[in-house]
């Protein structure tokens, strides 16, 4: 069973920074970040291959950067010029051979 571990998230005001990490028990070939605002369904935000293959929600892209550390298992996602749009709880997303897995989640949330 593969366990995530999230840290970061927190409250910023409009434009601010914010940093996420996850730390997987194993490594895994693709690993990213969802996020789910109230009222509303789960949605994909980036994800990163081992070999640092990226991918991005438009709304996301140029503000939004995903890296990882394979040698520490551990996704990153750095979040600038936040939005209040932004605000969700963020899930860590690894995929398995057979399964996703997910991180607990971690709120961040967006001031105007």
């Amino acid at each position: 069973q593969v366990q995530l571990v999230e840290s970061g998230g927190g409250l910023v005001q409009t434009g601010g920074s914010l940093r996420l990490s996850c730390t997987a028990s194993e490594r895994l070939f693709k690993m990213g970040w969802y996020r789910q605002a109230p009222g509303k369904q789960r949605e994909f935000v980036a994800t990163i291959t081992t070999i640092y293959t990226t991918n991005y929600l438009d709304s996301v892209k140029g503000r939004f950067t995903i890296s990882r550390d394979n040698a520490e298992n551990t996704v990153y996602l750095h979040m600038n010029s936040l939005r209040p749009e932004d605000t969700a709880v963020y899930y860590c997303n690894a995929r398995g051979a057979t399964r996703d897995y997910w991180g607990q989640g971690t709120q961040v949330t967006v001031s105007s």
